[in-house]
């Protein structure tokens, strides 16, 4: 009889532990599918000659850039340039021809 109960509470415990598996895996799936927003850092000077030109214009001109980033969204590309001016700071968002994106 003491078998027959040590075998049950075994097999209790297992499918305990495989349920608590399952709900870990499911939790992780939804995360991935929150985070769709790839933004990498890159140099002032690796924007693209048509941003660097519509920085240079009106009226953006008034505007220092502080930072760039290449920011990929689902199947969309585009650039983030943060500025400053004075002791006001934006971000702004470019196709990489140059055209600002609102």
């Amino acid at each position: 009889m003491k078998k027959l109960f040590v075998v049950a509470l075994v097999a209790a415990a297992g499918f305990i532990s495989t349920q608590s598996q399952a709900s870990e895996i499911k939790l992780t799936k939804i995360t991935a599918v929150q985070d769709s927003v790839i933004k990498t850092p890159i140099k002032l000077e690796e924007l693209p000659d048509a941003i660097k030109t519509t920085l240079q214009s009106d009226p953006y001109k008034d505007w220092m850039p502080t930072a760039a980033f290449a920011v990929k969204k689902g199947d969309k590309q585009y650039y983030q340039v943060d500025v400053k001016k004075e002791e006001e700071t934006k971000s702004l968002n470019f196709t990489a021809d140059g055209k600002p994106i609102e």
